[in-house]
């Protein structure tokens, strides 16, 4: 299946990520201005200015907008507070609904805000992220599964996004992944993926997506003799995507390992969100119809487009269509 008519298919789709929706918040500051605090000496940033954008799980979803799927909504858990403001406008600026979010005074918002020096563009100093270190509260998490419940039919694709790195304080518990489960066995139509940097092989009956690393972490928890094929299997997932950075995609299903041979980019700008931008594609196209082989590919080309734009960026159809 060609790029062009994978594209062709998109407009008519609707798309649904489920997970951590993050706000990005880029501050610019000026490192001329960094005179000490008469209170304390302790020399300040003095950010210049911000712009915010979705990230984690919004990122997908922005990558969905600009490729053109038709519907594109989110269903996560954030705070009732300023940035969780920010990050529902940031959402809706870009036409992706945020009518699925539940709205918590139980949690803050997770929030990256991410230092660039203003004379040089670089990101050089530590971020900042607000982050959840305890459980999603019960109440919050119930009525979280009951949205996605109540909203899982009509949507063509959903993209699950679990990028808390910390033992808990995301919103993809248990509770969630065996809800997502069961979802998976009730809708076999729909394409489910899943994304996560620390717990892909607790998901079941869905398509899987590690990078190399995360799939070699994954193996090392399975213990002795795990392999890809038992990563799989272990998960009852119809496909296994292992992508490998700019040298090729692993797939791995019942009937094997195929691998995706993949070009290179030379001198990438930014290589944050690119594994967001691969799923996107890559979802989206096996939901358009596309076999796993096309849609691993498909899915690299809205990457390699990606990466080379600072910041999480998007690939619009023009920048992917075919020659």
């Amino acid at each position: 299946m060609t790029t062009d008519r994978i594209l062709a298919q998109l407009p008519s789709l609707r798309a649904l990520v489920i997970g951590d929706i993050c706000l990005d918040r880029w501050c610019r500051y000026d490192p001329s201005l960094a005179e000490p605090s008469r209170e304390t000496g302790i020399p300040r940033t003095a950010v210049t200015a911000t712009e915010v954008t979705p990230g984690a799980g919004g990122t997908v979803a922005n990558n969905l907008a600009a490729l053109g799927v038709g519907e594109v909504a989110v269903a996560g858990v954030i705070g009732d507070d300023g940035f969780g403001y920010e990050l529902r406008h940031a959402l809706n600026r870009r036409r992706i609904s945020s009518d699925l979010v539940v709205v918590s005074p139980r949690v803050h918002t997770f929030t990256y805000t991410k230092l660039l020096n203003q004379a040089t563009g670089q990101e050089d100093l530590p971020r900042v992220d607000f982050i959840n270190t305890q459980p999603l509260p019960r109440r919050d998490e119930e009525q979280f599964i009951e949205l996605i419940r109540e909203s899982f039919t009509g949507f063509d694709a959903v993209l699950i996004s679990d990028q808390a790195e910390t033992g808990c304080g995301g919103v993809v518990t248990p509770a969630v992944r065996e809800a997502i489960a069961e979802l998976a066995q009730s809708h076999p139509g729909t394409i489910i993926w899943a994304d996560s940097r620390r717990r892909i092989e607790h998901f079941r009956g869905i398509h899987i997506k590690p990078n190399e690393d995360e799939a070699a972490e994954a193996l090392a928890r399975l213990g002795a003799g795990a392999t890809l094929a038992s990563l799989r299997a272990h998960g009852n997932a119809p496909a296994l995507f292992v992508t490998h950075g700019g040298a090729g995609i692993t797939i791995e299903t019942a009937a094997g390992r195929d691998f995706v041979e993949t070009t290179r980019v030379a001198n990438p700008v930014d290589i944050c969100g690119a594994g967001d931008s691969f799923s996107a594609g890559a979802a989206m196209a096996l939901a358009a119809g596309a076999p796993a082989r096309a849609a691993a590919l498909f899915g690299h080309r809205v990457a390699s487009v990606t990466i080379m734009k600072k910041g999480t960026g998007t690939a619009s159809p023009q920048e992917l269509a075919e020659p």
